[in-house]
């Protein structure tokens, strides 16, 4: 949790990256390692690969390696992982392999890679082709399982695969918004059961309950990053362009006018208990900014960009007294179903811990800082 000394920051000078300073505090905090092959470390280690770009430092190349290679073992096998569980949230790390082995030309990289696609290979599926979201959550859609999977999967088809195989990465997208989205707000529901059995779900739609914040984080992340490799001449490029731009217009009319960041459930900041959350308000800054700089948004949505990074800071941010960066108001975690019973209503999205420094806040907070200081 933050230090009790911590006090609120002021805005940075123009010489200083938020970036670069949680990068800093994350080396300095780090584990020697982690024991878990987990999702939320991978989203760490891509903003640590963008900083190490920017400062040509190669201790930030080098922490990525030593936590990567704790489970990548010499033959190219993820140590700690089975294909056969069938959880999408276990192919997110494997956007780093592709990293190291440009980097290193260590072909165990591009082997734990294939074994990361050989679970893409047997993933089971909806009946429409959209990857369930893990084998125990049968014919579901997640919003998270976008950012977990599609990355990656966009990816190895550029460096290995073969071009035609883009199709299903475009239609794991178009499935997922085609029964998430609610027509009214444009907002995305967190999931989609295609049975109808769910308890947490609408018996006619299949639709869970509420907007989650950091569930549409995801998607909006997943779309600016799947669009660094869908070729520029796919069908269904400008199909992924335009979502981004309905799903972002969408969630700025949501968004707290005061702070300019983002509730944990989306539609009911006025609703009491309801609070403004950190990794969702840096994961769409990071969608927004990216989607400026690379020209799937128009210009305005750079003033917008600079709003929400304000916020970030002001409304999240504090330093201790030896000057680490402190990212609080973080949820810990917020699912559905499973062995919790997790129900999907307000009162549950309201009741998970909130947490300080939580990994999948940082990384996001570290990618967002860079692309907002990149435009």
């Amino acid at each position: 949790m933050a230090n009790s000394t911590s006090q609120p920051t002021t805005n940075p000078t123009k010489t200083e990256s938020w970036a670069v300073r949680m990068s800093e505090s994350v080396l300095k905090r780090s584990p020697e390692r982690y024991e878990k092959w987990e999702y939320d470390h991978g989203v760490i280690y891509r903003g640590l690969e963008w900083v190490g770009e920017l400062t040509g430092d190669p201790k930030y190349m080098e922490y990525i390696k030593k936590h990567m290679d704790h489970f990548v073992d010499e033959n190219g096998v993820i140590q700690r992982y089975k294909v056969d569980e069938y959880n999408i949230d276990h192919v997110n790390n494997g956007k780093l392999l592709f990293t190291l082995y440009r980097a290193t030309g260590d072909e165990r990289y591009k082997k734990a890679a294939y074994q990361l696609r050989s679970q893409l290979e047997k993933h089971p599926r909806t009946s429409e082709g959209a990857f369930w979201h893990k084998q125990i959550y049968p014919y579901q859609i997640w919003l998270d399982g976008l950012y977990m999977g599609a990355p990656f999967y966009a990816e190895f088809i550029r460096e290995f695969g073969d071009p035609s195989e883009f199709d299903d990465v475009t239609l794991q997208f178009k499935l997922c918004y085609k029964h998430t989205r609610d027509p009214e707000t444009g907002l995305l529901y967190h999931a989609w059961d295609e049975k109808l059995e769910q308890p947490w779900c609408n018996p006619e739609t299949g639709c869970s309950k509420n907007f989650w914040g950091r569930s549409m984080g995801w998607f909006v992340m997943a779309l600016v990053d799947v669009l660094d490799y869908i070729p520029e001449d796919h069908a269904d490029r400008p199909v992924l362009i335009d979502m981004l731009n309905e799903t972002l217009e969408a969630l700025l009319k949501v968004r707290d006018k005061e702070s300019g960041v983002f509730y944990q459930v989306l539609n009911l900041g006025h609703v009491k208990g309801n609070y403004l959350e950190a990794s969702a308000s840096c994961m769409i800054l990071y969608a927004i900014a990216k989607g400026v700089r690379k020209g799937y948004l128009p210009e305005h949505y750079r003033q917008e960009a600079e709003i929400i990074r304000k916020g970030i800071i002001d409304e999240f941010i504090t330093i201790t007294e030896e000057g680490l960066v402190n990212l609080n108001k973080t949820v810990q975690v917020s699912g559905l179903g499973g062995k919790d019973r997790r129900d999907g209503t307000f009162a549950y999205y309201i009741s998970e811990p909130i947490i300080t420094n939580d990994p999948k806040g940082i990384g996001a907070f570290i990618q967002a800082m860079g692309e907002a200081e990149r435009i």
